[in-house]
């Protein structure tokens, strides 16, 4: 019985010092809330951009509400805030209202931007695919470094019309292993007389996406018999476990990237 009552009592002080930590935290934080909101409210007001941006502090946490016209800008005012002095957080509220584009026409912008990242650098190892709804802009894919997400992604968001980005880009692991295969896919493909054509315009680039010894090929050629080539000289590299053939045969483009 007397054991029982002990951990009861020890229980209760534990949750009284819990609350009392939580409510010091609440107490610090709260103290800065008029601070955090002067200093927020002034570097807003320093940039044109963010004219039509409202802020609001509570518990040291923002809430940024208001319009911008490109969705960058969303990004950078929440960026802005972020790197105040004693802010816990931020709530970005802000609305994209730029201009109204249509869905099908962003998409095609959007698409002949990101055809052109990393060109010249290692854009044959990653891939983009693009879905547009109502403004927001859904983007899959593969990327080995993660440079050329990002830049795809700030292309995106400076792109008048999109409202808001949904990124599902994966970064492939770091392997030596996997770096050659990359490499002696590229040249096995590249180096065959058919399908050497592919290296020369970068919006018609086959893709070589490789993860753990498995290349799967992605991007659009001219004819089944290329797609069949491409297949059967990515099956002849050593080390590649298997081979996912993905492209499509479109004179016109390509769902991805």
């Amino acid at each position: 019985m007397i054991k029982s009552v002990g951990k009861f009592i020890g229980g209760m002080l534990a949750v009284g010092l819990l609350s009392a930590t939580l409510f010091a935290q609440t107490a610090a934080d709260t103290r800065y809330d008029n601070q955090i909101q002067t200093t927020v409210a002034q570097k807003l007001a320093q940039k044109n951009q963010f004219q039509q941006v409202k802020s609001s502090v509570e518990d040291a946490i923002v809430t940024l509400t208001g319009t911008v016209d490109l969705y960058q800008r969303k990004l950078d005012a929440a960026k802005l805030a972020r790197k105040t002095s004693n802010v816990q957080g931020v709530r970005n509220l802000i609305t994209v209202a730029g201009p109204n584009v249509p869905d099908a026409q962003l998409e095609q912008k959007l698409a002949r931007k990101l055809t052109y990242v990393r060109v010249g650098y290692d854009n044959t190892f990653d891939y983009f695919a693009l879905g547009v709804k109502d403004g927001v802009v859904t983007v899959e894919g593969q990327d080995r470094t993660g440079v050329g997400r990002d830049e795809a992604l700030a292309d995106i968001a400076n792109m008048p019309g999109v409202k808001d980005v949904v990124s599902n880009i994966s970064i492939e692991p770091t392997s030596i292993f996997d770096d050659g295969i990359r490499l002696r896919t590229a040249r096995a493909i590249y180096r065959d007389s058919v399908l050497s054509k592919y290296a020369i315009d970068p919006a018609r680039t086959i893709r070589i996406i490789v993860v753990n010894g498995h290349v799967t090929l992605y991007g659009s050629v001219d004819s089944t018999m290329d797609k069949q080539i491409a297949g059967m000289r990515a099956n002849q590299v050593f080390g590649a476990f298997s081979v996912d053939n993905k492209l499509v045969v479109d004179k016109d483009g390509s769902p991805g990237l």
